[in-house]
């Protein structure tokens, strides 16, 4: 089956601004393509820049794409690991990109068996219910989202700090004060904290039955995750600090985390992310399913790869509810409350609305 052409665009979303500790997203950043093969057989793939994270911008996925589909023009869409390999071959890093070539590529093969991309992989569906995520704002704010939020069903809420931790602090007091003793929180510093913060914060927030506490401290402060985790009250998850299982494998064997957080934009796509998912589990180390700002197109794809590894017990599936203006996804998943399915066809079982690109910029490769 061989690779025809590439669609690209610039699939700009627009949405409410929203803060985390590293910066304000006023629009979701994405790129979505699709890969055509001569046997009639096309695969759809979404990716989000968040330069404040991957360091990749919407404009660089773009000038990436172009490259990428050339180097796939008149290629072997069924061979992953040999496409895979080329991209990584000619570019190091870029992660974020790749990630949408890598699921075109999954949804292609997925349409070939004829399955659901989660039986492709090998899984079965199973409930996932995913949290709903706070940003940072004034803590009246917060706590009233809170509220709303459990109003409306929720029972695991994820809050972004990482400011200030003292303030973080008191932040979470207000919000376990106002919620139900049994609704989940877990908080996500984003890097936000210095070492001696980040040990402050973790010993005050175990009083408020805080599940888990994403990425506290910046990347170059890795050496000191050892310590903080042996110091902490509150579990610690690796994020920005696992891109590939390279970096799995070193958080394992150095202890620098209790779980860890994995997301196709961080790791290229889905075979890395799989790669990360056997390591976590053969050292039974949980991990979550997680995004940066995708549609429900990406979105799908990540509820796919949870149903296909039981290794992943925590779900962060909110991307398109964080202040999206505009739903433009056909197909795909579907929210009962905060609980996810989509339909059994082949593939991702996802696509975008032929309006919404028309006025989107685009090429052809």
């Amino acid at each position: 089956m061989t690779i025809s052409r590439t669609e690209i665009y610039r699939y700009s979303i627009p949405m409410e601004p929203f803060t985390i500790a590293t910066g304000t997203m006023e629009y979701a950043q994405n790129v979505f393509i699709r890969i055509y093969t001569d046997e009639g057989i096309f695969g759809v793939g979404e990716c989000s820049a968040f330069p404040y994270i991957t360091g990749e911008t919407q404009d660089t996925c773009l000038v990436m794409a172009r490259t990428f589909g050339e180097l796939w023009k008149g290629k072997d869409a069924l061979d992953i690991p040999a496409r895979l390999r080329e991209l990584d071959l000619f570019t190091a890093r870029n992660s974020t990109i790749k990630s949408a070539f890598d699921m075109a590529l999954y949804d292609i093969a997925s349409k070939a068996a004829n399955v659901p991309l989660y039986q492709f992989l090998g899984g079965a569906k199973r409930p996932v219910e995913t949290d709903i995520t706070i940003g940072i704002g004034p803590v009246e704010e917060m706590v009233e989202k809170a509220v709303q939020f459990e109003e409306q069903g929720a029972t695991i809420l994820k809050v972004k700090i990482g400011k200030n931790a003292y303030e973080d602090v008191e932040k979470i007091s207000k919000i376990r004060q106002a919620v139900s003793a049994g609704t989940i929180i877990r908080v996500d510093a984003n890097q936000g904290w210095e070492y001696e913060d980040a040990v402050f914060a973790l010993q005050a927030l175990d009083q408020f039955d805080i599940q888990f506490c994403e990425q506290p401290m910046r990347t170059w402060y890795d050496d000191y995750l050892p310590e903080l985790c042996h110091n902490a009250a509150v579990h610690v998850m690796a994020d920005e600090s696992c891109y590939n299982h390279h970096d799995a494998r070193r958080l394992i064997q150095s202890k620098s985390c209790d779980s860890i957080n994995i997301k196709l934009a961080k790791s290229g796509g889905i075979a890395q992310a799989l790669l990360i998912h056997r390591m976590t589990e053969e050292a039974g180390i949980p991990c979550m399913i997680g995004g940066m700002l995708e549609s429900r197109l990406a979105l799908t794809a990540n509820l796919h790869f949870a149903w296909a590894n039981n290794n992943v017990q925590y779900y962060d599936l909110d991307t398109c509810m964080l202040g999206h203006r505009v739903d433009p996804v056909e197909g795909g998943a579907t929210y009962n409350k905060f609980t996810l399915d989509t339909a059994d066809v082949p593939g991702i079982g996802a696509d975008v609305d032929e309006t919404f690109l028309k006025e989107c910029e685009s090429c052809t490769v």
